[in-house]
């Protein structure tokens, strides 16, 4: 019969955890954020016609001073246009001189009875036409001409070439981009911010210096002001970007930079380890520890954000609860702990000491009970 009893469950081994206690706190700090400098314009320039590019003078990364020639259309077809307009010109204002000096002609000839006034007013209304075909074929000789003069495309403004798009030999349709052009002029830092920073993002907006931007490999911060921030989010990203304006500083264009965004000082947050946090059931816990009967149990907790490596906690613990900050993953509800200080602190016979009265936190010894 002894044979056949089935042995009785080890006891469940108490194990030592690392704990705290529960205290109100204040939180603050910064967001940091990935920028890089832009110019405030950048203009894809291309030409204003049609035609195939037969040069291009403009390389990335070279200044170009305004009206500089960045690149050149063959011109041949234009020039055939121009002149084609400039006779047609002509002709037209040949045609209303001849019809101006009839005019006159048959004036003299209703002064003196021969034609009646219904015929002299046709030969004005002729004359009116004329004058208007004239009009138009000069109108349409100054536009060919500057079609002509559009074979050049030019710098608006001086500044730096940050893209080609047209090479050589390329046919291109009217207002296809060839050169990205950065003005020179004021440096804006972009960078992109999630979703749930874009409400504090616009409270900054024309706030001076609300912004702390650092250069790479810089120590010194330079203030800048939030000039812009995007009204719909990135497709791709589901990030919304935000240019901030850098002032007089200056700054290389792509040159990579920080930028600190000072937090609201958030009173009454308990802060507590990452260590101690975990998830039941879909939501954040802790192990509450109590002292009475030296047993855990799960309390769900409302996180409010991080701040380096604590968890800043709104809601769910009271001042004073023991909470468990180590060894988390190896508990169960009702389990049986125990508390202690390090070998050090606790000599023989001196009984364990809860770590949250010695202070904000207390060592378990066994090493077995923590990963």
């Amino acid at each position: 019969m002894a044979a056949c009893t089935k042995p009785a469950p080890a006891p469940e081994p108490i194990r030592a955890v690392r704990t705290m206690a529960v205290a109100s706190s204040s939180a603050g700090g910064t967001h940091d954020f990935a920028a890089e400098v832009r110019a405030r314009t950048e203009s894809r320039l291309g030409f204003r016609v049609g035609g195939k590019v037969v040069s291009r003078q403009a390389e990335v990364g070279q200044r170009v001073r305004a009206g500089q020639v960045l690149a050149l259309l063959d011109a041949a077809d234009l020039r055939l246009g121009q002149e084609a307009a400039a006779a047609a010109a002509q002709a037209a204002a040949t045609q209303y001189e001849l019809a101006a000096a009839e005019f006159r002609r048959f004036q003299d000839l209703h002064a003196q009875g021969f034609i009646s006034a219904w015929e002299l007013e046709r030969r004005e209304t002729s004359l009116k036409a004329a004058r208007a075909q004239a009009e138009q074929a000069k109108a349409q000789a100054d536009l060919q001409r500057n079609q002509a003069g559009h074979a050049a495309l030019s710098a608006p403004a001086a500044g730096i070439v940050t893209a080609v798009d047209g090479e050589p030999g390329t046919v291109l349709a009217a207002g296809a981009p060839v050169v990205r052009l950065a003005h020179d002029g004021p440096r804006d830092a972009v960078f992109a911010v999630p979703e749930d920073g874009v409400g504090a993002m616009r409270a900054l907006v024309g706030r001076a210096g609300a912004l702390q931007v650092r250069p790479w490999g810089a120590a010194a911060a330079l203030p800048a002001t939030v000039r812009e921030v995007a009204a719909a989010a990135d497709p791709v990203t589901r990030t919304f970007q935000v240019k901030a304006d850098l002032g007089s500083a200056q700054m290389q264009l792509g040159q990579t930079l920080t930028v600190s965004v000072a937090l609201p000082v958030r009173q009454g947050v308990t802060r507590l380890p990452l260590t101690a946090v975990m998830q039941q059931q879909g939501r954040t816990a802790v192990w509450l520890v109590d002292t009475a009967t030296m047993t855990v149990k799960p309390q769900p907790i409302d996180v409010a954000g991080a701040d380096g490596n604590d968890v800043l906690v709104s809601s769910g613990l009271g001042t004073g609860q023991v909470v468990v900050t180590a060894g988390v993953h190896v508990l169960t509800p009702g389990q049986k702990v125990k508390l202690f200080q390090p070998r050090e602190a606790a000599g023989p016979g001196v009984p364990a000491v809860n770590g949250a009265a010695a202070g904000p936190t207390s060592m378990a010894a066994p090493a077995p009970a923590l990963r």
